[in-house]
């Protein structure tokens, strides 16, 4: 298996830019959906969702203002890790970057179907129309949409860590243990999100949040691994 036998300083310092943009991602979908989503949204109920949110608004909108933190966290990620793999295969790096921007773009709409359902729950003079109840269910509807359009961005987030975890291991920049777990754990969110979308009661065989985790825990890994250790060259990563 070949290598590459030299990595620049712009390599270099683009894996640093990536490896912080890896966790920092994490910990802004960790702080928006345990500290503030899951905690007002409540399950099943519409009624008691509208009173949560428009009883902290400001940590709703909060909420809105991580998710499009999170569409800028990952333009720069993956423009990151397209200036590290290009060198590896340019059509395959563009490709991972490609589905990485449809994904942000699904993020994207997230924050626009929120923004959505607070409105529906405010105080504009065009709602008084429709019954309380109705509005309430409307908003739940847009935040439900939110979660579909995640599901729906999850594949392609899934097909550029399977792309981008091929060029690691190809390229030899970092253990290849580490490369085949990511191509693995990669390929398998993309088949249970796909499978996901066929059947809407796969999450009853395989939880839902089985799908994704295995693919984070290698990011995690490959993020503190490129910020302390940086990419190998000249077949180092190969052990």
């Amino acid at each position: 298996m070949n290598s590459i036998s030299t990595v620049d300083e712009s390599q270099r310092k683009a894996a640093k830019v990536a490896g912080f943009t890896f966790l920092f991602a994490m910990a802004i979908v960790v702080f928006a959906n345990y500290g503030i989503s899951f905690r007002l949204i409540v399950p099943g109920n519409a009624v008691d969702t509208a009173r949560n949110i428009m009883a902290n608004e400001t940590l709703f909108r909060l909420n809105i203002a991580c998710n499009l933190l999170y569409v800028v966290i990952i333009v720069v990620l993956l423009t990151a890790l397209y200036a590290i793999l290009r060198p590896v295969n340019r059509s395959l790096a563009l490709i991972a970057t490609f589905c990485r921007l449809i994904f942000a773009f699904m993020w994207g709409i997230t924050a626009l179907n929120t923004l959505g359902a607070l409105r529906l729950l405010g105080n504009a003079v065009y709602l008084p129309v429709f019954a309380a109840d109705q509005l309430q269910t409307l908003a739940r509807l847009h935040l439900a949409s939110s979660y579909d359009a995640y599901y729906v961005g999850l594949p392609f987030w899934g097909l550029a860590s399977t792309v981008c975890s091929y060029l690691w291991f190809k390229s030899g920049y970092i253990p290849r243990v580490l490369a085949a777990f990511g191509v693995v754990s990669s390929a398998w969110c993309v088949i249970c999100a796909f499978t996901f979308i066929g059947f809407p009661h796969f999450d009853a065989a395989v939880n839902a949040s089985w799908f994704d985790a295995p693919m984070v825990v290698f990011e995690m890994t490959l993020a503190l691994w490129l910020l302390f250790k940086g990419l190998s060259p000249s077949g180092a990563g190969r052990a």
